[in-house]
């Protein structure tokens, strides 16, 4: 065989023009959780058109599919991502995490035969909530994947994104309108109920463990100045180091809520937006060829931050079934950072293009070397028996 990662990173160079202009249309048509109708077919376009076979409306989601090369008995996953912000559009970078995924795949694709590979591309829905992978997971998506992998654009380089568990969950307070001038004693506040829990909540922050987090949004709060709320919705994110803190922390929060409810007259009612996202386990060993691989192209990995910068991601609960590894590709962008719209700004500037081909380049190489070494292809060959 001739030298595999060359014929990688040539594949990935020759088809720069083409990953590149994905990635900037993706980030100029910006679609929401569940909605990536534009960018999964983009994908799934650029896929078949290099000879992998694909499956649209993977695992019954309108927008996901699994694009499958070879027939090696190693299976590797790489996953795109597509999905966009509401209001401030790829602010996290989706745009680069998906032509990254599909030029890695096409890099790949002539070489997995003969690397006794099977390469597939993953388009997964909805990371930002809605918990996409999760759902892929659960329906068979990922199954007979021994190693997955995916990069994710983000101010410095690390080989691994600190991660936290999330869940995602709306409240919605059920109280009684009345007329706010002439009747006010006959109606149930329900915007003064989420009022009343928000206090609670910034109390509680003071007693929390460290790593644990709340945020969210108030979304309705209430129709007219002179009408008694009867409804206020709100969403909200619990965070903690893991899922097993998780579910003590988020108890705390939604008591807060039913306080709320209490002090006022309202009922509260809680709607989970999508399973919870873990804590992630990464590959300690595929995170190290990946790391070398970035070296080699000249990718600078920054040192840990002063303080812990931990995101989420349902990327995460693919790291506890199957060995896997969330690299980011620093866009050396701060104090623009993810979930701004200063941060979108630099996911299409050449600095975003240029990680988007040593990302692909990179993980492309990962799986060359994955495949070549025959203590590592063993390992995850076992483990994957041992999990069956």
């Amino acid at each position: 065989m001739s030298d595999p990662r060359a014929a990688c990173a040539a594949g990935v160079a020759g088809r720069a023009e083409r990953l590149v202009e994905l990635s900037h249309r993706i980030h100029a048509h910006p679609e929401l959780a569940f909605e990536e109708v534009l960018a999964s077919r983009w994908c799934a376009e650029e896929l078949e058109r290099g000879g992998f076979e694909v499956e649209r409306g993977a695992c019954d989601l309108e927008t996901a599919f699994v694009a499958s090369t070879g027939s090696g008995p190693l299976t590797v996953g790489i996953c795109c991502e597509y999905d966009a912000l509401p209001e401030v559009g790829h602010a996290c970078g989706h745009n680069v995490i998906a032509a990254a995924a599909v030029g890695a795949g096409l890099a790949l694709a002539p070489l997995a035969d003969e690397l006794g590979l099977t390469v597939r591309v993953l388009g997964t829905p909805a990371e930002e909530s809605g918990g996409g992978k999760i759902l892929m997971l659960e329906r068979g998506g990922f199954d007979g994947i021994q190693a997955a992998m995916m990069v994710h654009p983000w101010p410095t380089e690390l080989v691994q994104m600190p991660c936290r568990a999330v869940s995602h969950f709306e409240v919605r307070m059920h109280g009684r309108e009345a007329h706010a001038s002439a009747y006010p004693e006959l109606g149930v506040n329900a915007a003064d109920a989420l009022t009343i829990a928000q206090v609670a909540i910034g109390l509680l922050r003071q007693h929390a463990n460290p790593g644990d987090q709340v945020h969210g949004i108030v979304t309705y709060g209430g129709g007219a100045p002179n009408v008694v709320p009867a409804r206020a919705e709100a969403r909200f994110y619990a965070r903690s180091s893991t899922l097993a803190a998780l579910a003590g922390w988020e108890a705390r929060v939604r008591r807060c809520f039913e306080a709320g409810a209490l002090a006022t007259g309202a009922s509260v009612e809680f709607v989970q937006l999508s399973p919870p996202y873990s804590e992630f386990v990464p590959d300690e060993a595929i995170g190290a060829l990946y790391r070398r691989n970035a070296e080699a192209l000249g990718r600078v990995f920054d040192p840990p931050a002063e303080r812990l910068i931990a995101a989420s991601t349902d990327m995460a609960n693919v790291s506890l079934a199957i060995p896997a590894i969330h690299p980011t590709l620093g866009l050396h962008s701060y104090p623009a950072v993810n979930h701004q719209a200063a941060f979108a700004a630099h996911c299409v500037t050449p600095v975003a293009d240029e990680a988007l081909v040593e990302g692909a380049t990179a993980m492309a190489w990962t799986v060359v070397d994955l495949a070549s070494d025959d203590r590592e292809r063993e390992r995850l060959l076992a483990a994957a028996y041992r999990r069956s």
